[in-house]
């Protein structure tokens, strides 16, 4: 679910303006887990243009304490989320901790990085949501740590059933600045995109893992 529909348009025109999404449906990327994409979204570039990564910051910092009510505790996850994490937790003026994909192999062996009370109240912020299993992953983490999880807040998600069902099991809330409906229609509207091309990226969403594309 998106803060707001404001946010959500305004967040997806400035990841297309700085290339933090890439549409590119007649010549498709392939991502890690081999499924072929006619996106690309890499949030990490946000951390490179201050005007985009305060406006990121602000309407997290503004939108989390509206939705959530104001935490104890800001937590990211690693390692695309540390960076904007890190800038709401300073712009609300809490902690900060984040959250490893595993516990580290030496030393104290964390998984979670920082200082955590237990029974704190912790919002988690991430740069993307595909399947939701790595953030969920973290959120498990945390609370074996005995952080109370009040929710996560995302700057991007694609939109998948399969993420949603993920985030009903878990019991946990999840709001995007924006995602993938108001992406495609922006990039129509502001011709980044044909309807044509549009048409493809709609039927990759519906089945990512099996689509497929003549190159």
């Amino acid at each position: 679910m998106i803060f707001n529909k404001d946010t959500a348009e305004k967040t997806a025109e400035f990841l297309l303006q700085i290339n933090a999404i890439k549409l590119n449906p007649r010549n498709p990327f392939t991502w890690a887990s081999g499924w072929k994409s006619p996106i690309y979204c890499d949030n990490r570039l946000i951390l490179s243009f201050p005007a985009v990564r305060n406006y990121v910051r602000d309407e997290f910092s503004k939108n989390i304490e509206k939705q959530f009510g104001k935490p104890d505790v800001i937590a990211g996850v690693a390692t695309g989320a540390i960076g904007i994490g890190m800038l709401v937790a300073e712009s609300m003026g809490l902690p900060f901790v984040y959250v490893r994909p595993e516990p580290k192999k030496h030393g104290r062996q964390n998984q979670v990085e920082g200082f955590l009370q237990k029974g704190q109240n912790v919002v988690v912020v991430e740069d993307l949501i595909s399947t939701g299993n790595s953030s969920l992953q973290a959120v498990e983490a945390l609370r074996e740590a005995g952080a109370n999880i009040k929710g996560m807040a995302a700057i991007f998600t694609y939109g998948f059933p399969v993420a949603d069902a993920n985030f009903k099991t878990a019991n946990l809330d999840l709001y995007t600045l924006s995602n993938y409906q108001n992406l495609l229609n922006l990039a129509v509207a502001k011709r980044y995109i044909t309807e044509e091309e549009e048409q493809t990226l709609r039927e990759w969403n519906q089945s990512p893992s099996t689509w497929n594309v003549e190159v």
